[in-house]
């Protein structure tokens, strides 16, 4: 398997989903309660990237095993059909991943706590679940919800605790800070999925897969994509407002023409190769915007 093809399986274009809310809660660390823990939010890294990884490649294994289209998508869309893949491969890869990110996460926990575990053991499910078992949550109407909320609000949540440790008390009001600041990233990883779920209506039809886009719509779906950025920016701004980030976060919403022309795009034409990036580039600019101000902030 070349480094490309890897690459591609491990689906690496869309790694920002889960290293820039990692970043987000390290910035938070440090701005809003004046801590970090370098050590802690390394291993973090390693543990997060990898089980990433592997949830990737769970997602492409369980779709070419179950795949119902076996002449089109099967052979020519899927990536181990296409590239004609070892799924054996594949399957010791994504176990290799996931038990080295475990035991990671096991050591992490003996550093800081119990918390920590409930909360690995929370993101490890979701993970498992989404592309896994007789209902994926990623062919359902809350796989939306449970990629934003996972890794945009919990991976946030993770690296705040583990950098703050002992500091951080377990109270609405302290969870409610993470979320505010968080909730951006996970509008957007939500938009992710559900700019994907827009593009291939058709072929989730055809593979029995009933996404949210099965039961409101492509036109629908368009919409929630158009709101859910508006709601990003206005978060944004309360954020600020309330204290939970430096002035300097405002700084994003100098990219609010280039979601609005991404936005209009994807209204434009549905089409995965040609207008699904105009998601993944959002997410992309719209995090790693955030995370770059409210670096500087800190400065």
């Amino acid at each position: 398997m070349s480094l490309n093809v890897f690459l591609e399986l491990v689906e690496i274009k869309a790694k920002t989903a889960s290293i820039l809310p990692m970043l987000l809660g390290v910035c938070l660390s440090v701005y809003y309660y004046h801590s970090l823990n370098l050590m802690n939010s390394v291993l973090f890294f390693i543990a997060m990237l990898l089980f990433n990884m592997a949830v990737d490649m769970m997602d492409n294994y369980n779709d070419y095993n179950h795949a119902i289209d076996t002449v089109d998508y099967k052979k020519n869309t899927n990536i181990i059909g296409r590239e004609n893949i070892s799924p054996r491969l594949v399957l010791g890869l994504l176990l290799t991943f996931s038990v080295v990110a475990g035991l990671i996460g096991i050591y992490l926990v003996t550093r800081v706590g119990l918390p920590l575990l409930w909360m690995g053991i929370f993101c490890f499910a979701i993970g498992i679940l989404y592309s896994s078992g007789p209902f994926p949550l990623s062919g359902l109407p809350v796989g939306e919800f449970a990629s934003g909320f996972t890794m945009g609000f919990m991976i946030t949540l993770i690296s705040v605790f583990i950098n703050v440790g002992p500091q951080f008390t377990w109270s609405w009001s302290s969870i409610g800070v993470v979320f505010l600041v968080a909730l951006p990233d996970e509008l957007w990883i939500s938009n992710l999925l559900l700019a994907n779920n827009i593009c291939d209506a058709g072929e989730d039809e055809d593979n029995h897969r009933h996404t949210v886009i099965h039961f409101i719509g492509q036109k629908n779906g368009l919409y929630a994509f158009a709101i859910k950025n508006v709601l990003a920016f206005l978060t944004i701004i309360f954020a600020v407002v309330l204290h939970f980030a430096p002035w300097t976060v405002l700084l994003t919403l100098l990219i609010i023409p280039f979601v609005v022309k991404q936005t209009r795009l994807l209204f434009a034409k549905q089409v995965k190769k040609e207008t699904f990036p105009c998601a993944v580039k959002i997410l992309l600019i719209g995090s790693l915007v955030q995370v770059v101000t409210f670096a500087i902030g800190l400065i």
